[in-house]
């Protein structure tokens, strides 16, 4: 009997955590663990760590499974990542970053980085071809005019997977920014200045270290 320790975490952000069930395979070089029920309430935020009980050694884990299954209402998740400890003491670590929505199945690899020539399990090659027939389907491209570069062919980006879309928080992020520096601009003088600098230090109280340090923690 082989025991592995496996920690899911839920993503902060407010609406990341979800009440359906939720279920993790672990995939080795030597074979895959059954489904094991990691739970049905995730918090945004927190982490859940279960035990996987399998009849032998798996190996190296190489891709997680995690399956998403929904009883009543749909209620979407977003996977932080996951760590699975071996038996041996080996943590491997599966970073997942990306919304699971209605009932589905995501498979993740393990972390380290990888060419295609480092791909020496079919189950992994076949995971790299699923992965590109998946890109290639999301970002189809059109002629927006004649001359111009190409751009997604989709009338809106509501029409693309949610995690494609460009992620409401970051948008509030920059909306924030630029509100910011047009305020700091405007108290300053900046806006409204129609002669031409006299010196450094006159656009120092405008660019100043201060902002600098102001702008990066909005960013």
């Amino acid at each position: 009997m082989a025991v592995y320790k496996v920690t899911v975490a839920t993503g902060d952000m407010v609406e990341a955590g979800t009440n359906n069930s939720i279920s993790i395979t672990l995939v080795g070089s030597y074979g895959e663990s059954r489904k094991t029920t990691v739970s049905f309430l995730f918090l945004p935020g927190k982490e859940r760590t279960l035990s996987v009980h399998c009849g032998q050694d798996l190996g190296p884990i190489v891709l997680i499974r995690l399956h998403k299954w929904r009883l009543f209402l749909e209620d979407a998740w977003f996977c932080k990542d996951v760590r699975v400890t071996a038996p041996n003491g080996t943590l491997y670590r599966f970073p997942c970053n990306q919304w699971l929505e209605g009932v589905t199945t995501v498979e993740v690899r393990e972390g380290s980085g990888k060419k295609l020539v480092d791909d020496k399990l079919q189950i992994l090659k076949e995971h790299r071809r699923q992965e590109l027939a998946a890109r290639q389907e999301a970002f189809r491209w059109k002629n927006f005019a004649q001359g111009w570069p190409r751009c997604l062919n989709v009338d809106s980006i509501f029409e693309l997977d949610s995690n494609i879309q460009f992620s409401c928080i970051r948008a509030k992020n920059f909306t924030g920014f630029l509100i910011f520096q047009g305020a700091s601009h405007f108290l300053s003088g900046f806006l409204l200045r129609r002669a031409s600098w006299n010196s450094l230090d006159e656009m120092r109280t405008v660019f100043s270290r201060t902002q600098g340090r102001d702008i990066g923690e909005c960013l």
